[in-house]
């Protein structure tokens, strides 16, 4: 037994640790996601809540059948004799045997409700997981678009050093050639430190960003941790115009957090008939069957069982008269809840519009901000090679050509921020309308 259980479990736990052992694995972002659906807790816990939802709604369905109890008693009594000529004591002893059922028959539909009412939780419950799953897969879409751009700072800062780097070699020939002052000299030499400062802060974020995906998708923190760079120019070049009504309309059908909404405003309402419930009689049916031995008898014990079956049927009708408020105060409670559901539902389809509303704002800002800082990259760009070419025939001095540089890297990073916020937008708009996050 012990080597079959640790079979099953190296079986189970292989494929897993292969899948984190690999170093030269870089994760897509589709396997992030599901990664991170499978492993993370809130889910798992949706998860259980889900199968308690299951055995409630069974248990519901069984109070539509009769109730079955069988019981046996056994009984031991002493006794002196009556007539006082001995003091001494007499036992005898005796068993009952009996079996009971008892059905309702009639109780306001107060049974049926409360199963309409469990099969409801086993939906809701199905549409509050998949809010879950969702809110996740959001969470891994930021942290993976976040980790691309960290990289891309990173190869930017690397290549500003690489050509700060030449500058500074061309400029330390030409000091000693006494072209240039040793003040131009040193103002070259201090923007390649301070652009080693940027590197190693680029890299500081991209470690940052990478811990944050890795525990997020619950796995443990390693240096091997790679991601898959996938091609976003087509997501560019897409001019999509969204327009908040056909977004909003889709999101309605499709957001299980609005179907969650529904549904629990149906189980108020189901709240509402069962507590009216109380207000009504309630009719059961009760039938049993008993036989009793005694020892007193002279009789063999099987006849006196045989002998002694004893069954009986019965109806009971129970009529409510005054209940101190209690049917009362759960009906006007139920009233309360179920408006109470009613604004939770409204809330969420308000919350929901103006998450969308949002959300078409930023493609549209985020859209106009990306090609404004294309022209102004392009044209910063020209003018960068422009002072490269001055700086290294001397034309201009060091603070004309550290100025154009920086100008360069501040255009190239807000360049690049504005191209991942333009993503995320976009699929932020994808995932209102149903459409998978992938990129």
């Amino acid at each position: 037994m012990k080597t079959a259980f640790l079979l099953i479990f190296i079986n189970f736990l292989l494929p897993v640790t292969q899948m984190l052992a690999q170093p030269g694995k870089k994760w897509t972002l589709q396997e992030c996601i599901e990664h991170a659906l499978n492993q993370n807790i809130q889910v798992r816990k949706s998860d259980l809540n889900n199968q308690s939802f299951q055995y409630y709604a069974a248990q519901a369905k069984a109070q539509r059948f009769p109730s079955v109890n069988a019981g046996i008693t056994q009984s031991f009594s002493w006794s002196r004799d009556p007539t006082g000529e001995t003091s001494d004591y007499s036992g005898t002893n005796g068993t009952n045997y009996q079996v009971n059922s008892s059905v309702n028959l009639f109780n306001a539909n107060r049974t049926n409700n409360q199963i309409k009412q469990a099969n409801l939780d086993i939906a809701g419950g199905e549409y509050a997981l998949e809010t879950t799953r969702e809110s996740i897969s959001l969470s891994i879409l930021d942290a993976f678009l976040q980790v691309l751009y960290a990289e891309e700072q990173v190869k930017n800062s690397e290549k500003q050093i690489e050509s700060t780097a030449s500058q500074l070699n061309l400029a330390s020939e030409r000091l000693v050639m006494q072209v240039i002052s040793q003040s131009d000299y040193a103002q070259v030499k201090s923007q390649l430190a301070s652009e080693k400062l940027n590197l190693a802060n680029a890299q500081s974020q991209l470690a940052i960003a990478r811990v944050s995906l890795e525990q997020l998708m619950e796995l443990p923190v390693t240096d091997d941790f790679t991601i898959q760079h996938p091609k976003l120019e087509e997501s560019l070049s897409m001019a999509k115009k969204p327009d908040v009504s056909s977004v909003y309309d889709t999101a309605l059908a499709i957001k299980p957090q609005i179907k969650f909404a529904a549904i629990n405003k149906e189980i108020a309402a189901l709240d509402e008939k069962i507590a009216k419930a109380g207000y009504y009689p309630s009719l059961s049916a009760n039938a049993g069957i008993s036989s009793n031995y005694s020892g007193i008898s002279s009789s063999a014990y099987f006849n006196q069982l045989n002998n002694g079956i004893l069954p009986s049927v019965s109806f009971a009708l129970s009529i409510p008269i005054y209940q101190k408020r209690q049917v009362k105060t759960s009906v006007e409670l139920a009233k309360i809840g179920y408006r109470n559901a009613e604004l939770t539902e409204l809330d969420t389809k308000n919350q929901l519009r103006k998450n969308i509303e949002q959300a078409c704002q930023d493609v549209i800002s985020a859209r106009t901000k990306y090609e404004a800082n294309q022209e102004n990259y392009s044209a910063t760009q020209e003018a960068a090679a422009l002072s490269d070419e001055k700086f290294k025939q001397g034309i201009i001095n060091s603070v004309d050509y550290l100025v154009s540089k920086t100008n360069l890297v501040v255009a190239e990073s807000q360049l690049l921020q504005s191209k991942y916020n333009l993503i995320f937008s976009y699929k932020i708009l994808d995932f209102y309308t149903g459409i998978p996050l992938t990129l």
